[in-house]
């Protein structure tokens, strides 16, 4: 076994999500949200870049070369698939390697509530899953595709970077292209997609304006979108879309999110009581009629109170579901605390000392 697959194997016999190679540092899992060292030597420069030919092919090593950082999928046997990105740093070269599990869990093994699926099950709109570095988000994508493709018929068509989960056929038709592989750019493959005769698009991460132009023209067009965005909070996530814009276009974009948007959910991980369990607090805003108005206006900083009076139309306030954890002693005070956007709540619960 080479040494890149023992360290992985390790990683997951002790329930890991994450495995990180330094040069210059010794080896470290993530569990439960915590790094944790293994009781190996310092990896040297030689060793990292031994240990990286071990799995890395002629095209990664010419993207590292080049951009200086790769992203791509390495899968092992009986172990799994990870995601892996390599990257220069001050003292040589790191890796970060996260673990994609071998089966797409449901939306109600990840705990979401009914109105993700209800939305989901809608064939039309953009849905947009954001959160942090770390908070799930793919899973959570993975989750959606999978619920469309055993409960629809049609074709749907996942762009990204690299391939993460791998999606069978169940009752969709299922195209799966990775950027820098089946396609030069994500801007490049959202052009060719909206051409494939698509039902559903999955964009792994919308980053740049063109790519985020084109996804919003799609949705108008009636295909349904699901996109991620690294944003802490559903109204945040509407001023980072429309802000990446030139002022100019903020209205006519605003008023494209109007039109086009179904749902946002923006999602942390949580390290649960338990331990080594980590649990999602989603914060889920849907685009009812007051929401519309309030993306056209560019007051999206009203949201926070619409997602709090809106539980009819199946939105809910990061702070609700914090509470809710709290109180079935599934999250301890201070995990909400330090979680929450709107810490006051949380102030009372918390210990003084470590208020301080």
């Amino acid at each position: 076994m080479s040494r890149i697959d023992s360290f992985l194997e390790l990683a997951v016999k002790q329930g890991g999500s994450d495995l990180h190679l330094v040069s210059g540092q010794a080896p470290r899992i993530r569990i439960g949200g915590v790094l944790h060292r293994v009781r190996f030597r310092d990896l040297s420069v030689e060793d990292l870049e031994s240990i990286l030919d071990e799995f890395m092919d002629d095209i990664h090593r010419d993207r590292l070369k080049q951009d200086l950082h790769v992203d791509f999928a390495y899968s092992v046997a009986d172990l799994g698939r990870f995601r892996v990105n390599v990257y220069h740093h001050q003292a040589g070269l790191g890796a970060a390697l996260r673990l994609i599990p071998q089966t797409t869990p449901t939306l109600e093994e990840l705990g979401m509530p009914p109105a993700i699926k209800l939305h989901v099950s809608h064939p039309k709109g953009l849905i947009l899953v954001t959160g942090p570095t770390g908070s799930g988000k793919s899973t959570t994508l993975a989750a959606m595709v999978d619920h469309i493709n055993s409960t629809r018929q049609g074709h749907v068509i996942t762009l990204e970077d690299p391939i993460e989960f791998l999606h069978g056929y169940k009752k969709c038709v299922m195209t799966q292209r990775e950027i820098h592989v089946h396609a030069a750019s994500l801007a490049d493959a959202l052009r060719d997609a909206v051409r494939e005769d698509p039902d559903v698009i999955l964009v792994g991460e919308m980053r740049d304006p063109e790519a985020i132009s084109l996804a919003l023209s799609a949705a108008e067009t009636g295909i349904q979108i699901l996109g991620s965005l690294h944003t802490s909070s559903a109204s945040r996530t509407i001023d980072r879309i429309v802000n990446v814009f030139p002022a100019r276009r903020h209205e006519q974009v605003r008023g494209m999110l109007a039109d086009s948007l179904s749902m946002i959910v923006s999602q942390r991980l949580l390290r649960t009581n338990e331990g080594a369990k980590r649990v999602a607090a989603a914060e889920i805003l849907v685009n009812a009629h007051a929401v519309k108005s309030i993306i056209r206006s560019g007051n999206s900083h009203k949201l926070e109170s619409v997602m709090q009076a809106g539980s009819r139309f199946g939105m809910q306030g990061l702070g609700s579901v914090l509470r809710d954890l709290v109180s079935k002693g599934i999250v301890s005070a201070e995990e909400a605390y330090e979680n929450a956007a709107d810490k006051n709540p949380f102030e009372n619960l918390v210990p003084r000392l470590e208020m301080a």
